[in-house]
């Protein structure tokens, strides 16, 4: 029986990316999108092209029932969860003022985007591999920003919820690991997504040079970790542990206020 994997937020970037190498590698495919079907069903026709069956689900997946709703689909359809990866996310435009203007509907929206979600897809994905005896993979996208904080205002929730996302891998994967069940997180530093249209060529540049490999990273370039994780035959062994894939940028520490003004 095939393996099957469903990833959240995959409708373009890296989760579309993520995606397509699943396929190729001869899995299943469960394509999570928002407000996106179009792109999804892209995405899963570049899936079936490669002999996958390949199904996309709407869900916000910031909100605990549409998890649900969606876990439970994709196991009725694939009649197992193989892989999942928590690969939805986003930083969200700051209303104005600074920190103390914060509203409190703004911190919780982006703590369910980037931690909750999280929560939600794994508990209900586990659920399932633990009653099938299914010894899966679980892998959390994280970010750079985890470690050392972004656009001061920006940075307030989502660092935070990213921060937290590196530790309920950690907490997790010591507890499913019982199971056969491996979680491990991926820490992306700048890669190149259409989310990076807002910005212009010198801000590009800007962020760039900040990178000690002197560039931001393809979608593609954060997929092999992704396979390498989800194969228990090389990854067994490795529990709970958060990969930075950053050109260098964690480690010089030259990251913080990349830009100054609001975006």
């Amino acid at each position: 029986m095939k393996k099957s994997v469903l990833i959240t937020g995959s409708s373009h970037g890296i989760g579309a990316a993520c995606a397509v190498a699943f396929a190729r590698e001869g899995y299943d495919v469960g394509i999570n999108y928002l407000h996106s079907p179009e792109d999804a069903q892209k995405v899963a026709e570049q899936c079936r092209e490669l002999g996958a069956d390949a199904q996309i689900y709407q869900a916000d997946v910031s909100l605990h029932e549409d998890c649900v709703r969606m876990i439970d689909a994709f196991i009725e359809h694939f009649g197992k969860i193989d892989v999942l990866v928590n690969n939805a996310g986003g930083a969200l435009k700051m209303p104005k003022g600074g920190f103390v203007d914060m509203p409190v509907e703004y911190w919780n929206k982006q703590i369910d985007l980037n931690l909750n979600s999280a929560m939600y897809c794994s508990q209900a994905a586990a659920r399932d591999m633990i009653a099938k005896g299914i010894h899966g993979a679980i892998i959390n996208i994280s970010s750079i920003h985890s470690l050392v904080t972004w656009v001061r205002r920006k940075a307030l929730p989502y660092s935070a919820g990213k921060a937290g996302l590196n530790m309920f891998t950690k907490s997790i994967g010591v507890e499913l690991i019982k199971y056969g069940i491996n979680v491990n997180c991926i820490a992306p530093g700048l890669v190149y997504t259409k989310i990076l249209s807002r910005y212009s060529d010198k801000d590009i540049e800007g962020f760039n040079r900040k990178i000690p490999a002197g560039r931001g990273g393809q979608p593609e370039e954060i997929v092999p970790m992704v396979l390498f994780f989800a194969d228990k035959s090389k990854s067994s062994f490795i529990v709970g542990q958060t990969i930075y894939i950053d050109g260098g940028q964690s480690i010089d520490g030259a990251i913080d206020n990349m830009l100054d003004e609001e975006f």
